[in-house]
């Protein structure tokens, strides 16, 4: 298996588009092709069809390379859990949660075993492999016990790019760093430096390449222009809040509040929106106004209950209470449905790290959620149980969560039927909606619905469905042309080779 690893000067330079762009180039060559993350930090995660949680980037990788996502991608994933602790989930299950400190003392050697499986693993399906790092491959004071960037290169045998992004400035103090701290052999493996988001003439930067190339002994491969509306899921939060506004847009349609929770965690369940010519999405912090939106999601999160009292401590919470009571239109999604309840209890201790620890929810739904300790993932099917909903077909999605809620009023109205279990609650004739279903908007009928009751309440002409799977492929495929018209494919494809020969 020949191989690339993209690493990057910092986070955010645009490592896991490049790999994205990368795996869906090589193929449409016709080769069967990998990505591979060995150690991922995110609450944007993806459930494989066996059930099994990986990083969100993998999984929209896997896709790109037309090939299934499975566990040995993204071997280790860090979910964190506040400022001190993750959750470590150690092929596609829940391992333990531990501090930064135990984890380097207690995982390491554990870590490095978990890595050494998925590549071998994977070598036996896949004839090219395309790594991607984390953060920068020098952070000095975490480099002795690493299991995500020089070290995996290693162990994967594989020679490394190194991507800087030059739209945030100090590129060529950022190259001319890492390079310096990296060790003789280390440096021997970086084959070539990408220049990211440059804007405007990329001939201004010709100078820049040459002062790379005979000073730090170098080749530029490529010099990307910035994309502005690529449409490839990000999971980074820094991306997160570039991507969206956070203050009140002069939008000709619809504008929906997304609540940017402390812990928030798949925020990717709201992307197909941005493909909505008429929605604007805007991100609410807790110390953001709420405004006056046509609606109002709170997303899924790591700590529900840590994120609900962020929203009371600031009033939040009472905001979107008085929305709702006004008229509002309010969705709930997996952490979000929970903080929409009558009360939580983590019954566990699996939430708060706190057992029999009970608060009271927003009240909105009449619903009950207890925090057990065993985690619940599977991608689903589920079919609409109110009426007015039963022209729409069914939706798949997948669920990840600790909750288990139960109905506290009879009366309600479930919202799907998801084999022999009902899910969530429709209220309100629809206007408050609590679901454990991620991926509920990204199914293209469903989410028209939604959206033209929104828009006749605004007076607005309805529209007609757009095709999120069809645009999601065009944007793999868009990527890949950008990426191959900028970066000679092929003769990358020969580097790897020729490192895999020399070995």
């Amino acid at each position: 298996m020949i191989g690339i690893m993209i690493q990057g000067t910092s986070s955010d330079v645009g490592k896991s588009f490049v790999c994205t762009a990368l795996c869906r180039a090589l193929a449409r060559k016709g080769m069967k092709v990998t990505p591979f993350k060995s150690q991922n930090m995110s609450n944007n995660s993806y459930v494989t069809k066996a059930g099994e949680e990986i990083g969100r980037a993998q999984g929209i990788q896997a896709e790109a390379a037309s090939v299934e996502a499975t566990v040995m991608m993204n071997p280790i994933l860090l979910k964190p859990r506040n400022d001190h602790t993750s959750e470590v989930v150690r092929f596609g299950r829940v391992h333990e949660t531990l501090s930064g400190r135990h984890y380097r003392q207690q995982f390491y050697e554990l870590g490095l075993e978990t890595i050494k499986e998925a590549l071998s693993a994977l070598e036996r399906d896949f004839e090219a492999i395309v790594i991607e790092g984390a953060g920068s491959p020098v952070e000095m004071n975490l480099n002795d016990r690493e299991l995500v960037n020089m070290k995996v290169a290693e162990l994967a045998d594989v020679p490394v790019i190194l991507v800087a992004d030059i739209d945030r400035g100090g590129i060529f103090a950022s190259i001319a760093g890492t390079l310096q701290l990296l060790t003789a052999e280390q440096r021997k493996r970086v084959v070539g430096v990408i220049i990211n988001k440059f804007r405007g003439d990329p001939t201004l930067f010709e100078s820049g390449r040459i002062w790379i190339e005979e000073n730090l002994k170098v080749p530029v491969l490529a010099v990307l222009p910035y994309v502005k509306d690529h449409r490839i899921e990000s999971e980074d939060s820094l991306s997160r809040q570039a991507l969206y506004p956070t203050t009140k847009q002069q939008a000709k349609g619809l504008e929906i509040a997304m609540i940017d929770l402390p812990y928030l965690s798949n925020d990717t369940d709201l992307e197909p929106f941005r493909y909505e010519q008429d929605v604007t999405i805007r991100l609410v912090g807790m110390h953001d106004p709420l405004g006056n939106p046509d609606a109002v999601i709170i997303p899924g999160t790591k700590s529900t209950i840590r994120d609900l009292d962020a929203m009371k401590d600031t009033g939040l919470s009472e905001q979107i209470k008085a929305f709702a009571e006004e008229g509002g239109t309010v969705v709930g999604i997996c952490g979000g449905y929970q903080i929409l309840g009558r009360s939580i209890v983590d019954k566990a201790g699996s939430d708060t790290g706190i057992a029999g620890h009970e608060v009271a929810g927003l009240d909105l739904l009449p619903v009950h959620t207890t925090f057990i300790s065993e985690k619940w993932t599977t991608q689903s099917t589920g079919t609409f149980i109110p009426q007015k909903l039963s022209s729409l077909a069914d939706v798949t999605g997948f669920e990840i969560h600790l909750g288990q809620t139960t109905r506290l009023d009879e009366a309600a109205t479930p919202f799907l039927q998801v084999l022999d279990r009902e899910d969530g609650v429709f209220a309100e004739d629809g206007r408050v909606i609590g679901t454990y279903f991620h991926h509920l908007f990204h199914n293209d009928e469903w989410r028209t619905w939604w959206l033209n009751r929104l828009r006749r309440a605004r007076g607005l002409g309805e529209r007609q469905a757009e095709n999120f799977s069809l645009e999601r492929l065009r944007a793999y495929d868009r990527a890949a042309d950008w990426i191959e018209k900028e970066l000679d494919v092929d003769f990358l494809l020969q580097k790897m080779r020729v490192w895999k020969e020399n070995k």
